[in-house]
């Protein structure tokens, strides 16, 4: 199988589309991919939206959360977005990348961030009235139905695979095999001749018996997390059980001038329930000093190098032995440290750079289908300014392949 170097563009391909934002013209997006080596890009192709919400998709607007809230929070810094044609946008994508020689691996993240984007809550009403144990399947005709909708454009073929929804763990789609394997054997009943799966935030090693019978791929996230994962514990980012450290915070990561945790929240509450990302996290990203930040992690870094890089290479392993055992092609859709704030710049510095050199290396050797660079190696963060990184790894996962 030819492999596959991928560039995550998750929603923002739709969110920001208005003059000098990354998506603007999409065959500039695309032609920057190439010249970086890319063949591939992962988007949330909003098929419950565009074929299955009944919504008027003809003039979609997209926002961030509201006012400056999640501004500097990588992702959620979205400015308010001309109308977009949903399914004319959608097309637009595949035309760009067939011209530039891409694939695409459709995905979703509605049941995780996507309708927080929306102008009103419209989206994420139609996929709450979704009865839970129906999710998967009703994901399954709506992917199914957007495959009919881009080969009537002649278009089908730029379709690498399709994942019913993105990790499934962290998700509103239950995390269940039956439910999950009744969802891709609806899709195969549709569309046989395209790959379906699902996919999983890291590696779930302790219980890798227990994924769907039935997928095409194996698709992993393996985010290591490690120093970053302290940070997150000490300062209780996603732990809403545990009192915020307010003081600690102010002292050790946020900006002199940030407010109060209390003080700083989205205008509108429906947003927040959209978005699996707590309150505090974004706070936190939004208002953190960059500088503290990567030198909270730098400074400990290193009493977790090793086990930071044995626990990547135990996942891969695994990863790679999994897909092995199923007889199904192997892909690092996302990785490889974690979420950081947008103007960080531990995973793009000397670090996360041997950390993104060595799991690229690492999923060569493994024989994966697909990889990416980075998460963070897209055109909406910093990340892709380092053209030459991009182009090196890509070019070392393609080597003697």
């Amino acid at each position: 199988m030819t492999p596959m170097t991928i560039s995550l563009w998750d929603f923002t391909w739709y969110t920001r589309t208005g003059d000098g934002q990354p998506f603007h013209r999409l065959d500039d997006a695309f032609g920057q991919a190439v010249d970086r080596g890319y063949d591939t890009v992962r988007v949330c192709a909003m098929p419950l939206l565009l074929f299955r919400s009944g919504l008027d998709t003809s003039a979609l607007r997209f926002k961030g959360l509201g006012g400056s809230f999640g501004q500097r929070t990588r992702w959620y810094d979205v400015p308010p977005s001309p109308a977009v044609d949903g399914r004319a946008h959608l097309l637009s994508l595949f035309r760009a990348a067939r011209r530039h020689g891409c694939r695409i691996i459709v995905s979703s993240w509605e049941y995780q961030q996507s309708p927080s984007f929306g102008a009103d809550n419209s989206w994420h009403e139609a996929l709450q009235a979704v009865p839970v144990d129906k999710r998967a399947e009703t994901l399954a005709d709506a992917h199914a139905d957007l495959v009919d909708f881009v080969r009537a454009a002649g278009l089908d073929d730029v379709v690498a695979y399709v994942e019913l929804h993105n990790e499934v763990q962290y998700s509103g789609v239950p995390d269940d095999r039956d439910l999950l394997e009744a969802g891709v054997k609806r899709f195969k009943e549709r569309q046989p001749a395209v790959p379906v799966t699902v996919n999983y935030a890291r590696v779930p090693v302790a219980s890798m018996s227990k994924l769907p019978r039935n997928l095409d791929v194996a698709v992993f996230h393996p985010y290591v997390y490690g120093v970053l994962g302290q940070l997150y514990e000490e300062f209780a980012l996603r732990d809403t059980s545990r009192p915020y450290p307010q003081e600690r915070a102010f002292a050790e990561l946020l900006r002199d001038d940030a407010p109060k945790l209390e003080d700083w929240r989205a205008p509108a509450s429906w947003k927040t329930e959209a978005t699996v990302v707590p309150h505090r996290e974004i706070y936190t990203h939004d208002w953190c000093d960059p500088a503290k930040w990567d030198r909270w992690l730098y400074e400990r870094y290193g009493e977790h190098r090793r086990a930071m890089r044995e626990t990547l290479d135990t996942w891969l392993e695994v990863a790679a032995d999994f897909a092995a055992g199923r007889g199904i092609p192997l892909v690092f859709g996302e990785g490889w440290v974690g979420y950081t704030p947008l103007h960080a710049n531990f995973e793009e510095g000397p670090v996360g750079a041997e950390i993104c050199a060595h799991a690229v290396h690492k999923a060569r050797e493994l024989g994966a289908w697909g990889t990416v660079v980075c998460s963070n190696a897209a055109p909406h963060h910093p990340m892709w300014g380092d053209v030459a990184l991009q182009r090196r790894l890509n070019d070392d996962f393609r080597e003697n392949r």
